[in-house]
C-alpha cells in the first residue's frame, strides 16, 4: 500500500505542491490556463509557522473516520485510497469535523476536497510528488 510522506526538516514552504495539486486536478492542460488569475483550490495545503512548515493531506487511514460518518455514502476506499464521489457528496461537513488531520476540506462547489493520490492521473506519483523540488513529500510503500 502507498502513502504520502512528508519530510518537514526538507519543506521549504514554497506552496509548489499545493499548485501542481490544484492543476492535476483541474482538468486543464495548460497550467497558466488553470491557474493564471484564479484561487487555486488544492486538495492538500502547507501549514507553517517561523519554525517549520509541511503539507497537511489524507493519510488514507485503515480503518477512516470520514468514510464512517459520511451519511451520504459519497466517501469509499478503493485500493486503499479514501475516494470522494461528487455526484453523491451532500455538503454536509460531517467528514472535515471528524477528520483528525484537517485534510478533508470544504468547497465552494458544495462536495468536500480532499486528496486521492491523483489516482485519475496516469502519472505513477501524485503531482505534489512531482512538483516538490526539495522532495519533501514522497509516495513511500508501508
Amino acid at each position: 500500500m502507498k502513502k504520502i510522506k512528508v519530510n518537514e526538516k526538507w519543506c521549504l514552504g514554497c506552496h509548489l505542491c499545493e499548485y501542481y495539486c490544484a492543476f492535476a486536478n483541474s482538468g486543464i492542460q495548460d497550467m497558466v490556463k488553470a491557474l493564471k488569475d484564479m484561487q487555486i483550490k488544492p486538495r492538500l495545503r502547507i501549514e507553517q509557522n517561523d519554525k517549520i512548515s509541511f503539507a497537511v493531506s489524507c493519510r488514507h487511514c485503515e480503518d477512516p473516520i470520514c468514510v464512517k460518518s459520511c451519511i451520504s455514502g459519497a466517501l469509499t476506499i478503493k485500493d486503499n485510497v479514501v475516494c470522494i464521489d461528487k455526484q453523491r457528496c451532500i455538503g454536509c461537513y460531517t467528514c472535515v469535523l471528524v477528520c483528525p488531520y484537517g485534510a478533508v476540506l470544504p468547497s465552494e462547489e458544495g462536495a468536500v476536497r480532499k486528496c486521492e493520490l491523483c489516482t485519475s492521473r496516469s502519472d505513477s506519483k501524485p503531482a505534489c510528488v512531482q512538483g516538490c523540488p526539495n522532495k519533501a513529500i514522497e509516495l513511500v510503500e508501508v
